[in-house]
């Protein structure tokens, strides 16, 4: 039986010891849930009823000073837009112009 029993053993499994590269391994949550890193910049995620909370977030949101970058991106953007527009349409700029 001593030589039997050495073929017919099934062989335990090999450990394998896996770590996500983001794993937290403190216990802060779980490791492949993405929304608590972008809460913090949802200014509507906490809707609050009513409409005076609804002007003061609005209020709020206007005071934020956003990305200067993005701002003159935006400008620019809009301004070759619409002179695109003018030009499709045929505006003649010359009556801005003596």
């Amino acid at each position: 039986m001593g030589m039997l029993s050495k073929i017919t053993k099934l062989r335990r499994n090999r450990k394998f010891e896996y770590n996500p590269r983001y794993y937290d391994d403190k216990g802060k949550g779980n490791p492949y849930k993405l929304e608590p890193k972008f809460d913090k910049f949802r200014s509507t995620l906490h809707n609050q009823r009513g409409l005076k909370n609804k002007i003061s977030n609005a209020f709020d949101d206007t005071k934020r000073e956003g990305d200067r970058n993005l701002k003159i991106r935006m400008l620019v953007i809009l301004s070759v837009l619409i002179l695109i527009f003018l030009y499709i349409i045929d505006f003649d700029l010359s009556i801005f112009f003596s």
